[in-house]
């Protein structure tokens, strides 16, 4: 009889916060870093429904405790993220181990930077890059210290590509790849951790929000792989970011995007 499989990267007993949680990428990470072992804080700002569905799925392969806890924040609020930490620490009476910023959101009308309005400008940066300032700020002072601290912050590959249209939120990602650079540095000696990972084009909502038949075929036709990526090819990056594999890794932004052709 076969042996039964186990994580190739264990995170058991450690404790993960995965922002933006109910849907799309943070959802499978969510999902993946519980099967590796984490207990998990399922984040979100709007979509209760849909979080409590990402806990429930987890928690039903879990023993009689929970491994899963769903919590409100937004993450461009500072005392609401002191308050996710707070949450994390009161639900599994750990410290966090890890921070996974997966929170995010796109101008769908993917405007030029001259036509883009102002207000908007600002309500991206305030998610975008607030949000995952914050998130930095308040991981770099509460997460465990000494081994197992893990920083993870998603980006874009639009960073490099580049493409116009996507000036505001490519700028906001931008801004998150600098910063995460200069945060590895400043956490030396703690044992800490901070990367990027920046998936190229993903089938999500997010994604497909506001993108034409014709768009959306020809992005597919510009990855060798003839597809666009899927959740489950960006959760196992961060998973092994996430794990004593990672812990050699720091201060980079790992692009994966399927070898996405510009």
């Amino acid at each position: 009889m076969a042996a039964a499989s186990t994580p190739p990267y264990s995170l058991a007993g450690r404790v993960a916060i995965v922002t933006g949680s109910s849907r799309g990428i943070g959802r499978a990470i969510a999902i993946h870093l519980a099967e590796l072992g984490a207990k998990v804080i399922v984040n979100y700002t709007n979509r209760s429904t849909d979080a409590d569905q990402v806990a429930g799925e987890i928690n039903s392969s879990a023993g009689t405790s929970p491994v899963a806890v769903v919590f409100r924040a937004d993450i461009s609020d500072s005392s609401q993220v002191e308050s996710l930490f707070d949450a994390a620490e009161k639900a599994f009476n750990s410290p966090v181990h890890i921070l996974v910023n997966s929170a995010g959101i796109v101008d769908s009308n993917y405007p030029t930077i001259a036509n883009t309005p102002i207000e908007d400008f600002d309500r991206i940066f305030r998610v975008n890059t607030r949000g995952s300032f914050l998130c930095c700020k308040e991981a770099a002072k509460r997460l465990k210290r000494g081994g197992g601290g893990r920083i993870i912050l998603l980006t874009s590959s639009l960073t490099e590509a580049l493409i116009p249209g996507q000036g505001a939120y490519t700028a906001s990602k931008a801004a998150v790849e600098t910063m995460v650079k200069i945060l590895a540095k400043e956490l030396k000696g703690t044992g800490i951790t901070a990367n990027c990972v920046s998936p190229g084009p993903v089938a999500t909502e997010m994604f497909f929000s506001g993108k034409s038949e014709e768009t959306v075929k020809s992005i597919i036709e510009r990855s060798p792989f003839g597809r666009l990526g899927e959740t489950r090819d960006i959760a196992p990056v961060v998973g092994f970011l996430a794990s004593d594999g990672g812990q050699w890794i720091n201060g980079q932004v790992i692009v994966a995007n399927g070898a996405f052709l510009k």
